[in-house]
Parts: C-alpha cells; structure tokens; sequence
C-alpha cells in the first residue's frame, strides 16, 4: 500500500493557489465583461473545483479496474464529443475556433479535455497486454493520427501536442522499441511541418519566437506582453494582487497567461514555487507507477503524470519566450472548468491507484 496523501495534499495546494491567482489575473476583466470583480473566481469555484471534488471524491472510493473495463465507450464517447464541436447548434465558434460544445444553453464544456484522460484511459487497457511489432506500431499511429485530426480541425495544435505527448510517452513506457518511437515521431514532425505551412498564424508564432520584436503591436503582442509581466517581476514580484500587466494589456490573465501574472505578482520566487509543485507531482506520480500492482494502473498513472508535467512546461515554455506561444491552460491553476475537474477526477483514480499499490 503507498501513501496517497502527499499526492492529494499537493494537488489540492495547487488548486487552492490556482484560485487565487484566478481571484487576482481575472479582476479587471471580471469587472470590464461582467461588472463584478470575481466572476471568474466564482465561475471556477461552482463549474469546475465543486464539480471537480465530487468526481475525485467517487474516483477515489472507486476500483481503479472498473475505468479499464469501460474504457472503450470512454473513448468512443469522447470522440463523439469531439465530432460534435463542429454540428450547429451544439458546437461554439469562438475567435475561429470549435472548441466548446453548448448543451441547449444549460451548460457548456471542452470535450478536448476530457479526451486526455479518456485516451489515457483507453491507452492503458490497449498497451496493458500488447506485444510490440509492426502492426501495433501501426495501430498505434492510426489511432493518434484519426484523434489528431479531429483536433486539428478544431484548430487546437496546443492540445494535439499534449495528446501526442502523453501517447507517446506511454507507448515507450510498455516496453516499444526505439526504433517504432523514432518512426514515429518522423510522421508526426511531417504532419507538425505540413500543419504549421498551411497556416500562416502558426508560422508567425515561429518567427516571432525567433524575432522577439518583430511587429510588438500585433502578431508579437501577446508574446511581448508576457515577456514584460514577467520582467516586471524580477525576482521578488510586485505583490499579490498589484500587478499591472493583466489591467488590460496581457490577453487571457486568468487563463493560459495566468503564469505571466505569478511572474510579475509573485517573481522568480512564485515562478519556482509553481515549478516544483509540478516536478514534485510528477515525481510522486511516478514512484507510485513504479509500485502499481499491474500493467494498466502503472501505464494509466504514466499518462496521467506526462499529462501535468508536459502541459505545465509548454505552458511556462511559451510564456518564457522559450517555446512558440500556443493557448493550452496551465494544469490546477489557469481557468477553465472542465480542465480543473477532469484533471480532479483524473487524480483521484491516481490516489485510488496508490492506496491500492
């Protein structure tokens, strides 16, 4: 049996200090798009941490087999969902985008979010018996490409990357060959290749990232923008709650830019603070797949933990000016219901798991 206390009890700091910094980055546009100073906050708090506990609270109480004999209609739901952003009527376009699903106005929800864990899920119960040849190196690439085409056409290439992340970290992890891996990651350079010719706005986060002060008022901005709130900072930050860049000129304070603000608030101290939350989650993820009593719950906590630790660093890397800026939330903390409470239900499978270990 292994301790899930530590991992609960770290997952739980990082939502608590993801709340506060949300209750911060969104003041100003609280109040510039709905007059009140904490919708954000309130929002986050009733759609995705109370949703979020109840789920992890089930998950945790739950056999962690059970995910494993249902995680073919998980997936295939999930698909479904992703299907559906593009119907009218259901899906919602928003700055050229279809990302969300709208249930006859009742509620709403991101349905690439929940493919992560479903994948995860799914990936666990496929790999947990398979032996590695040609034709599951094949399967296995049918399977990304179909799922990532769906996000592509979204467009979503923040989340692709994550998704393909995560698979192919557990592919490695059940036991594939190198050589499958590099073949793999060559079709999926093309495609990246191919994707980012064929529109232009992906090429010029490249250039951008290569040309910092190339056009700051425009394709540059919100990379600059970022740049200054953490500059700003310095090592010791400005103080909770008077930081300036999130008045107006940091795009999405309270969502994938929220670590810009914990830069400029909170300084290098707060920077590293964040950093080691999540080097400490994936640490403690992954002795306790190392200790998992069978193949699924080792491969599905693996998933799980290049989830967190891939997402937060192309996040911190892309505000940083260490990678091309791309719109994916930073994991616990950034807002964004239905990826605070998946990743909850997420971790309470993990701590069902670990008691179990």
């Amino acid at each position: 049996m292994t301790n899930p206390k530590p991992l609960i009890w770290l997952t739980f700091i990082l939502i608590i200090f993801g709340l506060a910094m949300i209750s911060s980055a969104g003041i100003y546009i609280s109040q510039k798009n709905f007059g009140t100073n904490y919708y954000y906050l309130s929002h986050q708090f009733f759609f995705g941490f109370l949703p979020g506990l109840a789920l992890f609270f089930a998950a945790f109480r739950m056999d962690y087999k059970i995910w494993k004999k249902i995680s073919l209609p998980l997936i295939l739901g999930s698909i479904f969902f992703l299907f559906l952003v593009f119907v009218p009527g259901f899906g919602i376009n928003l700055g050229g985008a279809k990302r969300w699903i709208n249930f006859f106005n009742l509620f709403s929800f991101q349905p690439a979010e929940i493919l992560k864990l479903t994948l995860i899920i799914y990936l666990a119960s496929w790999l947990e018996g398979r032996k590695f040849a040609a034709g599951s190196a094949a399967a296995f690439t049918i399977i990304i490409f179909f799922i990532g085409i769906l996000i592509a056409a979204q467009p979503d290439i923040g989340t692709l990357s994550i998704i393909i992340g995560i698979a192919i970290s557990m592919f490695f992890a059940s036991g594939a060959g190198f050589k499958p891996i590099v073949g793999i990651l060559l079709l999926i350079a093309v495609a990246f290749a191919l994707l980012i010719f064929f529109e232009p706005y992906r090429f010029d986060r490249v250039f951008v990232l290569l040309n910092p002060d190339f056009d700051v008022k425009g394709i540059g901005y919100h990379f600059n923008q970022s740049l200054i709130a953490i500059g700003k900072g310095g090592f010791f930050g400005s103080g909770f709650g008077k930081g300036e860049q999130k008045l107006g000129f940091l795009p999405e304070p309270a969502g994938d830019s929220i670590f810009a603000v914990i830069g400029e608030e909170l300084g290098f101290i707060g920077m590293a603070a964040a950093l080691f939350m999540f080097l400490l989650f994936v640490t403690i993820s992954l002795k306790i797949a190392k200790r998992a009593g069978d193949r699924f719950s080792s491969l599905y906590v693996v998933g799980l933990a290049s989830w967190v630790g891939l997402q937060s660093f192309i996040n911190v890397a892309s505000l940083s000016g260490l990678a091309p800026l791309t719109g994916i939330p930073l994991p616990f903390i950034s807002y964004g219901g239905t990826s605070l409470a998946v990743l909850m239900l997420g971790v309470g499978i993990l701590a069902n798991i670990a008691r179990k270990a």
